[in-house]
């Protein structure tokens, strides 16, 4: 990782002139770490390597400041509630409101909010800050609040009784009324101060008077709120802000009993986990996954304050790992609060407060008894003492620390050789307890004890019981502590090194555990069977991570080493016979590794890695399309190998589904993607959940079932993935969606990036089809020689790879080229190529794409075959349930048979405007509205305007704009037309243009046929 230069320097709380003033200097350095702009670093992960749980976004030097992660959340999080109430408490005054909650809540935060809010912009908001002096200044919050107001001071409309309040504000006694006479007593003094402070906030009014940390609150303060609840005037609201630890304010009685009503108090909680993450995303610029923000809700507790210092302290730290917050430092603030609070407790409790501090988050009194050497009523005195001051809290009528930050910040606080102790004095204590030894905990003491045996034996122990209840991911965990420490022995390590390696690839611990196996493997002195067994482990890793030809290779480098451990070999040699992965590899290479696979297989005589190579077989019969492939599937998916392995039948359901889309089987992807959901869950397989997720979109999108699936994918694509490789086939229907029912510039210029990045990594499939789908969409926008290029290649690829049941697509898309560019000298060879090629396959795609290339063909030679030829070509694809494709077959269909004078080319036509429809794919909707209205096919009503099944909801403005400009007038005429402005009428003409997905008057004059045509 490497540092980039800094977003943002120290900067100033920065608010409203007349609303809160200018921040005094103490105010901004007692809160300087919560109130300043703090000053961020971006971290990017270098050179080639694989995404690691979730990174930060690159900056460069065009972004603007409003693209930039923040220091600061840019809004509330999680308070909307909060900010509304608030808002009306000070929008009908008078009122009188506490906001309470602990150190960090976020209580300042939502004052600020309000002060900037357009709600209250007819409201004079006025902040005085309470401070935590030693001798403090009588009044002092409430004068500098009114000081702020000097702008709206109009002197000629005060009374003479402000005048008190001059000597007191020297900055605005310009403004006041000359001070009357002193008075003799200090009371009557007072009395008049009180009268005046309380005659300029009428004046003001509607006025707010924000008093933060009342708590802190000086008594002469305290006094004038009294008698401000008392004689409040009625454009007069006033709040006030305070932490729950310090108890109740000395005011609580006077605002309960105030004429105007008694006080609202508000109490704000912490974030929950969704929160956590919506917070750390306006900061970062990145969404974390779920399970980070659920591990940060834990560290932080949900407090903004503390959550908003952890990720600095994240971004300062190199955030590679998922488990660096196990080890993040407790930021300064939160330590000095913390710290405080431990200083007040007597010793003995500090004592059993830190003991406490070393067994758990949440507290076991006859542990902690037993630990501390104390009696339960001394552990229970202490524990109730950390209580009080807020280090505890009840949960569930058990005591534990308020977060695990307070935790640390007390375990820190003890010295180095006192932990160790005491851990070694809990390891004992808790393995003297009955039942089943807690290796995870007992684990967790000795190594922080130094006792290194008892670590290993302990760690490996729990990664024993956690594989045996299915959880691969706490398992590698607990074997990533053994081989990361440098006190375990390097044998040691080594044997464990290899368990890790075949629990990570199941648990996603693939972020720690591919530097660790590949330092491993790197330092050389390796026995080979060792060395065989990492490398596999790493390479699948590497693979599921997205790099396909370095996973590949990887695994391809560790069978000489595997020679002897046939069971391994089988396992590898089966991954290496899937073709769909990588570049580069013949179906042939692929088939011979699947021999060398069942041959391994039989001489390991393991039911478990005779599956595996079965699996593989017909994984890769289907993608050849050979029909044995669904024989061989039905058969394994019947046998009780699969029906007693349901990680194994889960895996298989959705790498058969897979490779069913790519030949074009939708309706059987479907199938077996809702059996694998059902074995999922009751297989517990974490490893699949992602990837099933994955093949649903692809298999949705295949189907046509795209109503939502727009932002699903780009919440696949946004979203961190365990599986580096899956993001590059989301974003392949990210490009694909674009390509039908977005911008044709940003289609093409995603689908390019995904061609660029795939090349690179070597993965084949979203390469050929990302190149597929771009020529396509190049042959739709009439870019006829760089649609031949695209598809050209693609059909490389598939050459490469020997794989005809894939060349469908590009082989038709190279036809339409050629016959458009009238250039058909050597079309005729590649067709019937692809035709021997696919002799006998189960691939409806390939024999839809072959069906229309012959009739493209024969077409031009007046052949009589034509119709039947596309009429078949629709039927295949229909009962596939490949949609998209069948709507451009109909169509095909619909213009040929328009063209010859057959009347059900209309059919046809409404068939395809249907389809087209249905899915949002505006581009071929319009295409084919077009066409209808060229032979004068009058548009279905439910179609028209192309806008209910279209998601296209055009304003009555914009539809009129849309309609004239259809008709053929400018934006002047239509301007003229409609008494708009030129401004006003781009603006609504740009906004057609986009919902409609057209990129020209033409286009907008085909999504609207029923302005065009008259019909009503």
């Amino acid at each position: 990782m490497t540092l980039s230069s800094p977003l943002f320097a120290w900067c100033p709380l920065r608010v409203r002139p007349h609303s809160a003033g200018p921040l005094s200097g103490r105010y901004a350095e007692k809160h300087r770490g919560s109130i300043r702009v703090l000053h961020w670093t971006l971290l990017k992960a270098a050179g080639s390597a694989p995404n690691q749980g979730w990174e930060l976004p690159e900056i460069s030097a065009h972004h603007s400041p409003a693209s930039r992660p923040s220091s600061t959340a840019p809004g509330l999080v999680g308070r909307d509630r909060d900010l509304g109430l608030l808002r009306t408490a000070l929008r009908t005054p008078p009122s009188l409101t506490i906001v309470e909650g602990e150190a960090g809540i976020g209580k300042s935060r939502l004052v600020r909010e309000l002060a900037d809010d357009p709600a209250l912009s007819g409201m004079l908001v006025l902040i005085g800050q309470c401070e935590q002096l030693h001798e403090p200044f009588p009044l002092g919050p409430v004068l500098d609040a009114l000081q702020q107001a000097a702008p709206a001071i109009r002197p000629e409309s005060l009374g003479a009784v402000t005048g008190a309040l001059a000597p007191l504000m020297p900055e605005i006694a310009h403004l006041l009324p000359p001070p009357p006479p002193a008075a003799a007593e200090e009371g009557a003094a007072r009395h008049q101060v009180f009268r005046a402070a309380t005659a300029l906030l009428e004046h003001l009014g509607p006025v707010a008077l924000v008093l933060e940390d009342a708590h802190w609150a000086d008594s002469g303060t305290f006094d004038l709120l009294s008698f401000l609840a008392f004689h409040q005037p009625a454009n007069v609201a006033v709040l006030l802000t305070t932490r729950v630890e310090s108890g109740p304010l000395p005011v609580v009685e006077a605002f309960a009993r105030a004429p105007a009503g008694p006080a609202k108090v508000l109490t704000l909680a912490p974030l929950d986990s969704a929160e956590v993450q919506e917070f750390s995303r306006r900061i970062l610029g990145v969404d974390l996954p779920a399970r980070v923000a659920d591990e940060l809700r834990e560290k932080t507790g949900g407090i903004p304050f503390v959550l908003e210092e952890v990720l600095r302290t994240l971004l300062e730290r190199l955030p590679e790992r998922p488990d660096l917050l196990d080890s993040l430092a407790v930021p300064t603030a939160l330590r000095d609060v913390m710290l405080q609070r431990l200083s007040t407790l007597d010793p003995v409790a500090r004592e059993i407060v830190g003991v406490a501090s070393v067994l758990a988050r949440r507290v076991d009194v006859e542990l902690l008894s037993s630990v501390a050497e104390r009696s339960t009523r001394e552990v229970v005195g202490a524990i109730a003492s950390a209580q009080a001051v807020g280090l505890l809290q009840d949960e569930n009528d058990h005591p534990q620390f308020r977060h695990a930050l307070a935790q640390q910040v007390v375990y820190e606080s003890l010295p180095a050789t006192s932990r160790r102790w005491l851990h070694e004095r809990a390891a004992v204590a808790i393995s003297a307890l009955p039942g089943a030894a807690p290796s995870a905990r007992l684990a967790y003491h000795s190594k922080r004890a130094g006792n290194t045996v008892q670590f290993v034996r302990y760690a490996e122990q729990a990664a024993d019981l956690a594989v045996t209840r299915g959880d691969d991911s706490a398992a590698a965990r607990f074997l990533l502590e053994v081989v990361e420490s440098g006190r375990v022995p390097f044998a040691t390590r080594l044997r464990l090194a290899a368990r890790l390696g075949r629990v990570a690839i199941d648990g996603l611990a693939h972020a720690e555990a591919v530097p660790i196996l590949t330092r491993l493997l790197d330092g050389g002195s390796l026995e080979p069977a060792l060395r065989g067994e990492l490398r596999f482990a790493l390479g699948r890793m590497l693979r599921q991570q997205g790099l396909a030809r370095a996973g590949f290779e990887l695994i391809r480098l560790s069978l000489p080493d595997l020679h002897d451990r046939p069971a391994l070999a089988a396992k590898a040699l089966a991954v290496l016979a899937v073709p769909e992965t990588v570049l580069g590899a013949h179906v042939r290479e692929h088939a011979d590794w699947c021999e060398q696979a069942e041959q391994a297989a039989r001489s390991a005589e393991d039911p478990d890695v005779e599956l595996a190579v079965r699996i593989a077989r017909a994984s890769l019969l289907l993608e050849q399309g050979d029909p044995a492939a669904w024989r061989l599937i039905d058969d394994v998916r019947g046998g009780p190998a699969l029906e007693s392995n349901p990680r194994e039948h889960a895996r298989a359901c959705v790498n058969w589904a897979q490779g069913a889309l790519h030949i074009g089987h939708v309706h059987r992807a479907d199938a077996l993607l809702a059996e694998a959901k059902q074995v999922m869950a009751r297989a517990d397989y974490v490893r699949v959940v992602g990837v099933i997720d994955l093949v649903t979109l692809a298999t949705d999108f295949s189907a046509g079932r795209w109503d939502t699936i727009s932002e699903r994918v780009d919440a696949f694509v946004d979203q961190p993935a365990e599986f580096g490789g899956a993001v590059l086939d989301a974003r392949l229907l990210q490009g694909a969606l674009l390509a039908s029912t977005g911008s044709a510039t940003e289609a093409a210029r995603a689908l390019r990036s995904l061609i660029q990045d795939a090349e690179e990594l070597g993965a084949v499939w979203p390469l050929l089809a990302a190149r597929t789908t771009l020529a396509r969409l190049l042959l739709t926008v009439e870019d006829l020689e760089a649609a031949l290029e695209e598809a050209a290649r693609a059909l490389d690829l598939v050459r490469a790879k020997g794989l005809w049941a894939w060349a469908g697509e590009p082989v038709q898309c190279i036809v339409e080229a050629r016959v458009a560019l009238d250039d058909v000298a050597q079309i005729e060879s590649l067709v019937e190529q692809l035709g021997a090629n696919i002799e006998g396959a189960d691939a409806p795609l390939a024999h839809a794409a072959l069906l229309s290339c012959r009739a493209i063909m024969a077409h031009r030679t007046g052949d009589a075959e034509v119709e039947r030829m596309l009429a078949e070509a629709v039927s295949t694809l229909h009962r596939a349930g490949v949609r998209l494709a069948e709507g451009r077959s109909a169509e095909r269909l619909g213009g040929f048979r328009l063209s010859h004078g057959d009347d059900r080319g209309s059919a046809s036509l409404e068939s395809a405007l249907g389809i087209f429809g249905e899915l949002g794919a505006r581009r071929e909707f319009s295409r084919v509205a077009r066409t209808m209205r060229e032979h004068g096919i009058a548009i279905p009503s439910r179609w028209r305007g192309g806008r209910r099944s279209l998601g296209v909801e055009l304003s009555e403005r914009e539809r009129e704009v849309a309609e004239l400009a259809a008709a053929g007038l400018t934006n002047k005429e239509i301007a003229a037309e409609l008494f708009l402005s030129m401004r006003t009428v781009e603006s609504h003409m740009s906004k057609a243009l986009h919902k409609l997905g057209a990129r020209s008057r033409r286009e907008l004059a085909d999504a609207l046929p029923d302005a065009a045509t008259g019909d009503s």
